[in-house]
């Protein structure tokens, strides 16, 4: 926007102060000269004879009042409005400089550096509540900028290596007319379909990312046990028990979303499990402030370090093998998380004793939904 320039802050305080300075000045001096005229007489005479013969001395009129007063007032006048001038000018200084240092990190942020940081010290005022705000959204811009470059290059990475594979492939069904043509249609048929899987994922992600859905009445109990049942042949494959508890519990949002987070938290305990005997329970509880769905599996013990970067896009814990067919495209808990984040609720990842892990997540409850406070 084009907007003619004005005066500074900085001036507009200073003249404040002035004139403030200087009304209270005159003010002051008017009470004075109407105290002081109460007492002096309005005659030129300088003695008077009283009944009794004796001598008064007056002493000075309104009229020399005037003429001493007069010029002091003005005077005094003059000098309160420079010295107003000069300390509002430096008192305005001071109150704003915490305000520069903000438009400084402002500015060097809008040239794209986001890792500079105010640190205002002083007293808890309004200027450094409004600085320590302004750090925490530098803070958070910048790991969320940072965040989003590391998953476009990850992206980037691992879109680029079905299409490098595929066009290896088809390299070698060029130059090698005698080579396996059904072998080389299987292979590339199953690196076109990663390759799918990748870009569905980086969609259903954004589409989250977005909160672009309709929220309805979800039961979270029907959910677990509909994706129970569709990964019920992949347990039995690698001898996972599955295990589905808890009562009805309902919550609001995307049903196809809060599916697609059941099953791949459910997929990620059967893959990421012993690897014979092991067990996955998938458990639904009302709570009066919130739904709430656990998943717990049986598995190798996890660092405590790993588990925080588990959400991370791209991110494959230690048992994770590339060449597994269900290990997925390292976008599993990414998108558990932001259908989570997207449905206002929480998720917890904890590291069981005996390995595994149990992925805990509270969804807002029916009531807590639709209240004012709540999303819709």
């Amino acid at each position: 926007m084009n907007r003619r320039p004005g005066r500074s802050a900085r001036l507009r305080l200073a003249l404040s102060y002035a004139g403030f300075l200087f009304v209270a000045g005159t003010l002051l001096l008017a009470v004075m000269w109407v105290f002081v005229l109460r007492w002096l007489p309005t005659h030129d005479a300088r003695s008077l004879q009283n009944t009794f013969g004796a001598v008064i001395i007056d002493g000075p009129n309104r009229s020399d009042l005037l003429r001493g007063f007069a010029p002091a007032a003005a005077t005094a006048l003059a000098f309160l409005l420079v010295f107003g001038l000069l300390g509002g000018w430096i008192l305005a200084g001071r109150m704003l400089a915490p305000l520069t240092r903000i438009a400084d990190a402002a500015r060097t942020a809008a040239n794209g550096s986001l890792s500079h940081r105010i640190r205002l010290q002083g007293p808890e005022d309004e200027f450094r509540e409004l600085a320590d705000v302004f750090d925490t959204m530098l803070e958070q811009l910048e790991s969320h900028v940072a965040e989003q470059q590391r998953f476009a290059a990850n992206a980037s990475h691992e879109l680029r290596t079905p299409l490098a594979i595929s066009r290896a492939l088809l390299d070698v069904a060029r130059n090698d007319p005698t080579r396996d043509q059904d072998e080389l249609i299987e292979r590339l048929h199953s690196v076109n379909t990663r390759a799918i899987d990748l870009t569905e994922a980086l969609l259903l992600l954004s589409r989250s990312d977005g909160k672009s859905f309709t929220r309805e009445p979800v039961d979270l109990s029907l959910i677990a046990e509909e994706a129970a049942e569709t990964l019920l042949p992949l347990a039995e494959k690698r001898q996972v028990t599955l295990e589905v508890t808890g009562e009805t519990t309902q919550t609001v949002g995307s049903a196809a979303l809060v599916l697609r987070m059941v099953t791949n938290l459910v997929q990620n305990a059967v893959v990421h499990n012993l690897p014979a005997g092991g067990t996955v329970t998938i458990h639904t509880e009302p709570r009066h402030d919130a739904s709430v769905l656990r998943v717990e599996n049986t598995g190798h013990p996890l660092p405590p370090e790993l588990v925080p970067t588990l959400t991370e896009p791209f991110q494959r814990g230690t048992e994770r093998v590339r060449t597994d067919e269900h290990a997925g495209v390292g976008l599993g808990l990414a998108i558990v998380h932001s259908i989570v984040r997207a449905h206002d609720g929480t998720l917890d990842l904890t590291p069981r004793p005996t390995g595994g892990l149990l992925v805990t997540i509270r969804l807002p409850g029916t009531r807590q939904a639709f209240s004012p406070g709540g999303a819709h």
